[in-house]
């Protein structure tokens, strides 16, 4: 009899543009949604949730996982629907985006301010300007890494956007020879491509109709996702709490401080 773990089991909903993979975790109200970053997962995305209460609901965004990949171009607006998509089947009515998954909060905020009750913005990469930068092109580059289905260059290029202060760790860099193992020749390719040079919103002041306590969380020293669009996207909010947390990696060497943070904060009613 084999004793090795199954892994959790998912269902599948259908979306706007084809069936999105999702996760429940937890039980009782209230229900929180969590959407990952570019070439995130359910997987890397739930310690976020792992001191929150109630229900969590975890999913794949288009291409990643078991979801869909449609034709549709890759965008802010495609990837909102998404998210709406699975808060309201779950009737989430808080939620959480970690960096792309941050985007399609903010482009679903701009269009329903009133959505939900609690926020968080984890990481957040972009407003409504779109940045022309290294972190950007490195992007640009995985997608080449991941059409040729090299491992080892796209685990280099996943290294390389980790804190420097990590690189070095075993475990830092086996994480990122299996997340590059999960991508390579996977339609997150054209997610690499395309979303970069995209943007969330057509105004950052549509967050000033956003009347949700709302908690900004980032890291210094984060070239892919600098402080100061986080601290842009609080002063917005009318109600935001900004959390500037050490170089180190938010999920590496603070893991227990922003499962104190996220959890506090959610769980604070």
């Amino acid at each position: 009899m084999s004793l090795a773990p199954h892994p959790p089991h998912t269902s599948l909903l259908d979306g706007p543009d084809g069936a999105l993979e999702y996760l429940l975790t937890g039980s009782g109200e209230p229900t929180t949604v969590f959407g990952h970053g570019l070439a995130g997962s359910i997987e890397t995305t739930r310690p976020f949730g792992s001191g929150v209460e109630g229900t969590r609901a975890f999913f794949h965004f288009r291409g990643h996982g078991a979801s869909a990949a449609p034709e549709t171009g890759w965008t802010y607006a495609a990837l909102s629907a998404e998210l709406r998509a699975v808060a309201d089947h779950v009737g989430a009515t808080r939620a959480l985006g970690v960096s792309m998954g941050a985007g399609a909060l903010c482009h679903l905020l701009e269009e329903t301010p009133d959505r939900f009750e609690r926020l968080v913005l984890v990481m957040p990469a972009v407003i409504d300007q779109p940045r022309d930068d290294e972190a950007i092109d490195r992007l640009v580059a995985m997608a080449e890494e991941a059409d040729h289905r090299d491992v080892e260059g796209m685990a280099r290029l996943l290294l390389l956007d980790q804190p420097e202060e990590v690189r070095d760790q075993p475990a830092v860099r086996l994480w990122c020879r299996r997340q590059a193992a999960i991508l390579v020749g996977t339609p997150v390719s054209r997610a690499l491509r395309e979303l970069p040079h995209g943007i969330p919103m057509g105004d950052r002041a549509a967050l000033r109709k956003v009347a949700a306590p709302t908690l900004v969380l980032t890291q210094e020293h984060d070239a892919a996702h600098p402080v100061w669009v986080a601290e842009q996207l609080a002063a917005e909010l009318p109600d935001a709490r900004l959390e500037v947390l050490p170089a180190g990696g938010i999920m590496w060497r603070h893991r227990a401080r922003v499962r104190d943070l996220i959890g506090g904060f959610l769980n604070d009613v």
